[in-house]
């Protein structure tokens, strides 16, 4: 079947690097996934020359937002910066043309009610201008995670439901996440659709570390803990392109690609 595949890379030149893996879409930060400096477009040119020559070389550009965005949490000092820090990536991916922004699902405190991320999720998507698709990623890890577990995901979508801007909502799949977040990856396609309605991406990694273990550590494709089957019966059940996340550079990047076509 075909799907489309690509990879996470570097920033500087998304295009040279999506040409040397031979991919039709590419993933990357813009800036300190771990800071709150603010997005920056490293490519020489500048945003609008990154937009144009994606554009002429039939590149589809995602962008993840920063892993320390927390739009869900009860800390003022963490959820208010992280408010603003989605807002400038969506504005500065939207520049470069990105298809959609990747955001992770965030948390709250130990002993937080979780409805109230719930809430804090529905008024962060009401006070941002989404002039791209927002995608919220399930994650690996955490107790009080708002995207690790179904029931949470459903909470975050049902709070959000309502919102006038819910059309522009939509998920990111990552296979080494519910693997280690302890969803069967048997069902999870159908689980997630169930609540969200979508799949719009799928983050296609191996996991090193064994099924529930809230560990997120990604592996090759084939050379972790994930049926090699059931990764593929994955990607072929959400029909969404792709994006391999996995260690290594273009070549294993490539390989990981034939290894996934081989099973598709």
């Amino acid at each position: 079947m075909d799907i489309k595949i690509g990879a996470h890379v570097d920033q500087t030149d998304p295009i040279a690097q999506a040409q040397a893996r031979e991919m039709p879409l590419v993933q990357f930060f813009l800036g300190d996934p771990q800071g709150y400096k603010g997005p920056e477009v490293q490519y020489a040119d500048g945003a609008a020359a990154l937009k144009a020559a994606a554009e002429a070389a039939g590149v589809d550009l995602y962008v993840h937002a920063p892993y320390i965005v927390n739009v869900a949490t009860t800390n003022n000092r963490i959820r208010i910066p992280s408010r603003k820090l989605l807002q400038q990536h969506v504005d500065t991916a939207a520049e470069i043309g990105a298809k959609g922004l990747i955001v992770h699902g965030g948390h709250v405190n130990k002993d937080d009610d979780p409805g109230v991320g719930f809430d804090n999720w529905r008024k962060a998507i009401d006070a941002t201008d989404l002039k791209i698709p927002l995608l919220i990623e399930n994650t690996a890890g955490g107790g009080n995670a708002m995207t690790r577990y179904l029931d949470r995901i459903a909470g975050v979508w049902d709070a959000i439901s309502g919102c006038e801007q819910a059309d522009m909502v939509g998920f990111c799949l990552d296979t080494c996440h519910a693997h280690a977040g302890g969803n069967p990856l048997e069902t999870v396609v159908a689980d997630v659709r169930a609540i969200t309605g979508r799949i719009d991406l799928v983050h296609c990694n191996d996991s090193r570390d064994e099924f529930d273990s809230g560990a997120d550590r990604h592996a090759n494709l084939g050379a972790g803990k994930i049926d090699a089957d059931l990764l593929a019966a994955v990607i072929r059940d959400a029909g969404a392109p792709v994006m391999l996340e996995t260690p290594g550079a273009a070549a294993q990047h490539i390989e990981d690609a034939a290894w996934l076509r081989e099973r598709l």
